[in-house]
């Protein structure tokens, strides 16, 4: 079994791109990372074990939107130490100007599960959160129901 540390690089590919750098440039310095890269068409921060980064798509997708159901990304997801980062992250991506989607709130599709879900500049779904403990490694942790990822005719089966 090969050991990995963490996640390492995630490049996220954008239209509105001076607007996402603008969000990212500010956001990534509060988790502790440190911009190494900022150009006009790629910017890319590294630290707090990972390595986040932007690109300007290319011209022929400058009108295409984030669908977070079609294939490639659906969510990015920053894990915390604390409720409390969870709820002072949330502060943060709302003085930003994320579009909040879930306020922050417990979910037991894991123990003890709390979070936070918005919407950055482009579209691209970001959450924070934080479970205590092992969480899923727990001895009879379950990931909820199951229901929750269930979709029909394109809508989610639960709310």
């Amino acid at each position: 079994m090969a050991n990995i540390n963490d996640l390492g690089i995630v490049i996220l590919t954008v239209t509105k791109y001076e607007k996402s750098r603008q969000f990212y440039t500010k956001l990534s310095p509060a988790f502790g990372m440190t911009l190494v890269q900022d150009g006009p068409y790629f910017c890319y921060h590294v630290g707090a074990r990972t390595a986040p980064g932007i690109r300007k798509c290319d011209l022929e997708f400058q009108k295409e939107q984030v669908q977070q159901y079609r294939v490639g990304l659906h969510h990015l997801c920053f894990k915390t130490r604390s409720r409390e980062d969870v709820d002072t992250t949330a502060k943060l991506l709302i003085g930003l100007g994320a579009k909040v989607l879930i306020d922050p709130e417990v979910r037991e599709c894991a123990p003890r599960y709390y979070y936070v879900l918005v919407e950055g500049p482009d579209g691209i779904r970001l959450k924070a959160n934080f479970v205590q403990g092992t969480n899923l490694l727990e001895n009879g942790a379950n990931f909820g129901s199951g229901e929750e990822f269930i979709r029909v005719n394109g809508e989610d089966l639960t709310a």
